[in-house]
């Protein structure tokens, strides 16, 4: 009987290890694809490489290799750039909502808190490693 429930666990364990890192993968693709569609920004470079380490921070959580520590830091580096750059009188993501430097920095600013949340996540799952 507890065998039954042991081997229950593990399956659910590996289940879980499969998701997790096609989760990984997922994020991999769309950070990288969104680092692609930087180009035509003005201040491309900044974001592409924003959204390009993002890629690869994705890329070593699904293959196992990103550290508890890194995803964190780098985390609460997003989320303080999300604070830094949100517009103090946002208009939403709609160059019709409003002035469209107000709009591209708010688009700017919810890019790094998406980004943060999903270093955030990882953290969270890698924080049983330690």
């Amino acid at each position: 009987m507890v065998n039954y429930y042991i081997k229950k666990f593990e399956v659910e364990q590996k289940r879980m290890k499969v998701g997790l890192k096609s989760l990984g993968y997922l994020f991999t693709i769309l950070f990288g694809v969104t680092s692609v569609l930087q180009y035509n920004d003005p201040d491309s470079f900044i974001w592409i490489l924003i959204y390009g380490t993002a890629a690869i921070i994705s890329f070593l959580f699904s293959k196992g290799k990103l550290g508890m520590k890194v995803a964190l830091i780098l985390g609460i580096i997003c989320l303080a750039g999300f604070v830094y750059l949100y517009p103090l009188n946002f208009q939403g993501f709609d160059l019709d909502d409003g002035d469209m430097k107000t709009v591209e920095l708010g688009r700017e600013a919810f890019g790094l808190l998406i980004i943060a949340l999903v270093f955030f996540f990882y953290a969270f799952v890698l924080r049983k490693r330690l």
